[in-house]
């Protein structure tokens, strides 16, 4: 009896084994516990009275993220909300005045294209060769802050560095104490 629950659980730990070692998907690093397929009904928030419609043939198709009968500039209501102006999400002729010198100031290099795309492949190949440890996969714990650690800038040595060179820093807060 003691033999078959050993092979079982040996058993058990292989399929666990074989079943994290990888797969060709994109990886997950940010686990949100998304899993439900239905409308999330926080995610509709009727921002202005809401209105039965004359006819309801003429009603819209559902569109999530999109504009809607009782919230029909929702970006805009939204940049208005944050202290913005709206009326810079229309872009007529290109690039504002206000941003000429900031644009000039970013393209003194050159612009590479298709940047994106470049970027997008080389984060995939980071995320493929860093995806983890296997029991916070397992348990769909989030892995995006452990596999981006290397790339983290120490904000303390930097401002050091930035001390040390005679430039004007703000004041920060003490390095907190590791325990």
């Amino acid at each position: 009896m003691r033999a078959a629950r050993g092979s079982i659980g040996i058993a058990f730990v292989a399929v666990l084994a074989v079943a994290g070692c990888g797969s060709d998907k994109t990886p997950k690093l940010m686990n949100l516990q998304t899993n439900a397929h239905s409308p999330d009904e926080f995610s509709i928030l009727p921002t202005k009275p809401l209105q039965m419609p004359k006819d309801m043939a003429a009603l819209p198709s559902p569109a999530p993220d999109g504009s809607n009968l009782a919230d029909p500039t929702p970006v805009a209501d939204a940049v208005t909300a944050l202290g913005g102006k709206a009326s810079a999400l229309q872009l007529q002729g290109g690039i504002p005045a206000a941003d000429g010198a900031l644009v000039a100031a970013t393209d003194r290099f050159g612009v590479t294209a298709g940047i994106r795309a470049q970027l997008a492949a080389e984060d995939l190949r980071w995320r493929k060769r860093h995806p983890g440890k296997v029991l916070p996969r397992l348990f769909g714990a989030n892995l995006y802050y452990d596999a981006y650690t290397p790339m983290t800038l120490d904000a303390y040595a930097e401002l050091a560095r930035w001390r040390a060179v005679g430039a004007a820093t703000p004041s920060a807060p003490p390095k907190p104490v590791k325990k």
